[in-house]
């Protein structure tokens, strides 16, 4: 479907532009200014962007809302955008993520706020145009912008050690980018001379080269996921992070990886993923095992929860490697889901983080006494990042496992237990923090939610449970388009 007002430019460039008014706002003298610019910018940004899920036809699986125009006419590159059901409930998220990010940081953040304002619009608008670029170049240009605002946001606003894990998150990533960058200027020889994704979907590629085109795209996108045992950049960035940064790397730039597996990875080179698919089976059930098994082990609360997302992210790239519709859409459900409830979690420490300046389990203990209507919250968002039956972190991870029972029982089993693990990492937490007697004289001087911080937290609430109790608006978007997925992958010579 072809869309006359340029839409996906307009979610993807207002706010980019709200950005740069805010960073214009200049020194802290106008802290306010900036911070009503920014909240302004991202609603507007969530606004413009309701008309792609109200005017999707979910009926088809071709791109919609089209945009195509020549760029380096000499290289034929073009700024060419398209959504479809893989996409759009993804930039969905991301732009609904972005004003709550914004609102937490609201009395936190007083030091350089205009730029930190600034840094999270022109992420959230780079990150749209990741998720809507048709054009490999283009595509890249954004996957590679997407780096700077959070490196920024972990090297300046992060804790002790925010240079280590910002360097760390950035070469991780640079360079497994540089072998996807290799890949695409391979398939735009091959394709003689163009960098349209979806021309590189028709090519008839040998397997050899499509296992190193899968490679290729493996290393940049797993990356992101992270997948194991490439993770290892994902706690120390969240635990250095602000709120808002651990908030927006685990609800939002993780997905681009997954992303990029069922844009890329799968329809490029399908011989190749149905080759290696028992290597990636392996790989996202360790994560799913393994590192629960390590979240069992953490004393800091954030590096516990970064360890659950990489345990969660690998139902995810399980999900996809399963070859059946119910596997890959569970997969979907879960990134969608995973945003809302890590994205709770990180906001949860945050409130604690804010009043203690802890993120030690053990230096809290009977918060309930003090802020019950926070223990509430933090109930919901935990029993949720278990999969408890009624909110979203069951629906997805219980579509993977249905999907996985389809090809072998034992894939199933192992990925169930993931339920018994996320329940004892989390319960566990949960527990030591907030049950109990008042541990120490610091949590007897707590005080429970502000208005703002209960604002942010119920809006999360409703909508995990919300996904939870009926995931139909989420799942009848991407059927047809995952359909038509299979149905390409299943080609497949092999």
């Amino acid at each position: 479907m072809s869309f006359e007002f340029p839409l996906l430019s307009l979610v993807i460039w207002l706010p980019i532009v709200f950005g740069i008014v805010v960073f214009a706002t200049g020194n802290d003298r106008n802290a306010n200014l900036a911070r009503v610019i920014s909240l302004a910018g991202a609603i507007l940004g969530f606004i413009v962007a309701i008309p792609l899920y109200g005017n999707f036809d979910s009926a088809s699986g071709i791109m919609q809302f089209v945009e195509n125009h020549a760029w380096f006419e000499r290289f034929n590159v073009n700024y060419h955008l398209g959504i479809d059901g893989i996409s759009m409930p993804l930039i969905l998220l991301n732009c609904f993520i972005t004003p709550l990010v914004i609102v937490a940081g609201w009395e936190v953040i007083k030091e350089r706020v205009s730029q930190y304002m600034g840094a999270f619009l022109l992420m959230s608008g780079i990150v749209n145009g990741v998720f809507a670029s048709l054009d490999a170049i283009l595509f890249y240009v954004f996957w590679e912008a997407s780096l700077i605002p959070m490196f920024l946001i972990i090297g300046i606003w992060g804790g002790p050690n925010r240079v280590y894990a910002a360097i760390k998150f950035f070469l991780y990533t640079l360079l497994g980018s540089l072998l996807m960058l290799i890949a695409f200027i391979y398939l735009y020889q091959t394709s003689g001379g163009s960098f349209s994704i979806a021309d590189y979907h028709q090519l008839a590629i040998p397997l050899t080269p499509q296992i190193l085109i899968f490679v290729a795209f493996l290393l940049a996108f797993a990356v992101k996921v992270p997948m194991w045992p490439v993770h290892t950049w994902l706690p120390d960035a969240h635990v250095e992070a602000p709120t808002g940064g651990s908030v927006v790397l685990a609800a939002i730039l993780l997905k681009l990886g997954g992303y990029g597996f069922l844009r890329f990875s799968l329809p490029i080179a399908p011989d190749a993923s149905h080759y290696l698919a028992d290597m990636m089976i392996v790989l996202s059930l360790i994560a799913v095992v393994y590192i629960g098994l390590i979240a069992l082990m953490q004393a800091d609360m954030k590096k516990l929860i970064a360890y659950s997302s990489v345990a969660h992210m690998g139902f995810v790239t399980l999900g996809f490697f399963l070859f059946n519709a119910i596997g890959i859409e569970g997969a979907m459900v879960q990134m969608i889901s995973h945003g809302f409830i890590s994205g709770a979690m990180f906001l949860c420490v945050g409130v604690l983080y804010d009043r203690l300046h802890s993120r030690q389990i053990a230096d809290y203990g009977g918060v309930v006494n003090k802020m019950p209507a926070f223990a509430a919250f933090f109930m919901l968002f935990a029993m949720a990042n278990a999969g408890l039956p009624g909110t979203s972190g069951f629906v997805g991870e219980f579509m993977v496992i249905m999907g996985s029972m389809q090809i072998n029982f034992w894939y199933a089993f192992l990925a169930a237990t993931t339920l018994i693990f996320g329940a004892a990492y989390t319960l566990w937490m949960y527990k030591r923090v907030i049950f109990g007697a008042v541990a120490s004289p610091a949590v007897e001087q707590l005080s429970d939610v502000s208005k703002r911080e209960f604002a942010i937290l119920a809006i999360l609430a409703v909508s995990v449970l919300w996904m939870g109790l009926y995931p139909y608006p989420v799942t009848e978007v991407m059927h047809a388009t995952i359909d038509q997925l299979l149905a390409h992958v299943s080609n497949s010579k092999l």
